[in-house]
């Protein structure tokens, strides 16, 4: 006898889950112990250096493709095969960015950075915003198609050539830092030549769409849109991808620049972990749902609904023992795992256990706002976020340090959940306001 459709349905998605899951929990296993290897080895100092450095590229790096990466994921939920035809203005429109965002971190070595290893390793790291981008227009394609596993082992390329970084400074003590940077920008273009022939499939149109029905033999010719009208249909997702690594790196950058590389280091440890356990929302509702959430929200409202009043719930629930795990676990494995000298990382991390919950919810709840013309409330509430971010990482700094920025970062998030939840009302009412003015 088989199993309702539904039941089936259902069982299928939460295999996926579990194994992006496992994925996810590899790759952040693989950072993880990146990091520990690196601390450990380069002590706070030099590691504050080279993290901070790391930041700054990884801030930087969003600009390289604007957002597209998302608005492809909408068009294809909303047009189907027709979207098509957005292809090749968002994949010239990412070229030019790419050059944007490789000579901004160029420019901000040359100019900005201090006449030190700061400056090597920003050019060293340069090549990051390539890899980065390279994996994420390859992950997208496969989204697309519903190849899960292949895509997860993918977003893994990036993870696992660094651990093997790691380990190649711990069999040989006597590489440094600046091995380091370079091994980082080397990998990231090995990445990018692995993933051409992928993006050269996609640039020709090689995609086998999922949740759309056969490719009709003769598709309605729809008219190529030009840039003005990528940019009037995508700025949202861009200005959003652009915002966020601002709003969740400037403490690092900041406590860099104002208080000092071993104070960057023992920040860069904690937000590292932090790092980790936000791949759990992410790999939920960016890797597995978000492409069906454009599909349900043009096509199935009433499921579209059901998985974000769920969603909620669950997120939160989750966010809420993770916090509790970091309490009680954080204070005897931070020294353990990092050693002593990063005792202080800890009570970084107390108050920044505050966090997860805040962030899973603002993570659910903005499902709502990652659909048709509405993604700019979610902009507007990161926007309000990242002020809040770099405005209370300079008031506090300076006078606490590496404290003060953790409170800034529970204030920022704190800023996020409630800029998401207004948003999400202001949806709603839209919609039944558009509802209502449909039965007149």
């Amino acid at each position: 006898m088989t199993a309702p459709v539904g039941v089936a349905a259902w069982r299928r998605a939460a295999m996926t889950v579990s194994m992006l899951g496992i994925a996810t929990a590899a790759g952040a296993v693989m950072v993880f112990l990146t990091q520990v290897l690196l601390a450990r080895h380069m002590g706070p100092t030099d590691y504050g250096l080279f993290a901070s450095s790391l930041a700054t590229v990884t801030m930087i790096a969003p600009l390289a493709g604007f957002g597209l990466t998302q608005f492809r994921l909408k068009v294809y939920g909303v047009e189907g095969w027709a979207a098509h035809r957005w292809l090749r203005p968002s994949l010239r429109f990412t070229l030019v960015t790419s050059l944007l965002a490789v000579g901004i971190v160029v420019l901000w070595a040359l100019t900005i950075a201090p006449p030190d290893d700061t400056r090597l390793s920003l050019l060293a790291l340069s090549p990051v915003i390539l890899g980065i981008l390279a994996v994420n227009l390859v992950s997208n394609k496969l989204r697309l198609e519903d190849r899960y596993g292949r895509m997860a082992l993918t977003q893994m390329l990036i993870p696992g050539s660094r651990l093997l970084v790691a380990i190649a400074l711990l069999l040989v003590p006597q590489l440094t830092g600046r091995f380091v940077a370079l091994s980082y920008g080397a990998v990231s273009l090995l990445v990018v030549l692995w993933a051409m022939p992928q993006m050269r499939a996609m640039i020709r149109g090689e995609i086998d769409l999922k949740g759309h029905g056969p490719r009709s033999e003769a598709p309605a010719m729809a008219a190529c849109p030009g840039i003005g009208e990528l940019w009037s249909q995508a700025w949202a997702y861009g200005v959003y991808a652009a915002l966020y690594p601002i709003f969740f790196q400037v403490s690092t950058i900041l406590l860099k620049y104002i208080q000092g590389d071993s104070q960057a280091g023992l920040y860069a440890i904690a937000l590292a972990v932090m790092t980790a356990i936000y791949l759990i929302p992410a790999t939920i509702y960016q890797k597995f749902l978000l492409g069906k959430l454009h599909r349900w929200a043009a096509h199935d409202k009433p499921k579209f609904w059901l998985v974000y009043r769920r969603g909620n719930v669950a997120m939160l629930a989750l966010g809420l023992a993770i916090s509790a795990g970091m309490a009680l676990l954080g204070p005897w494995l931070v020294p353990l795992v990092f050693g002593e000298e990063y005792r202080g990382v800890v009570a970084i991390l107390m108050v920044l256990a505050l966090c997860p919950p805040i962030r899973f919810l603002s993570t659910a709840m903005g499902s709502a706002l990652l659909t048709g013309d509405h993604m700019r409330f979610r902009v507007y509430a990161m926007a309000l976020a990242t002020v809040a971010a770099i405005t209370g990482n300079v008031l506090l700094i300076p006078a606490f340090g590496e404290m003060g920025a953790a409170w800034a970062t529970v204030a920022a998030e704190t800023v996020l959940l409630l800029g998401t939840g207004y948003g999400v009302r202001r949806f709603t009412r839209i919609q039944r306001a558009d509802a209502n003015s449909g039965r007149r």
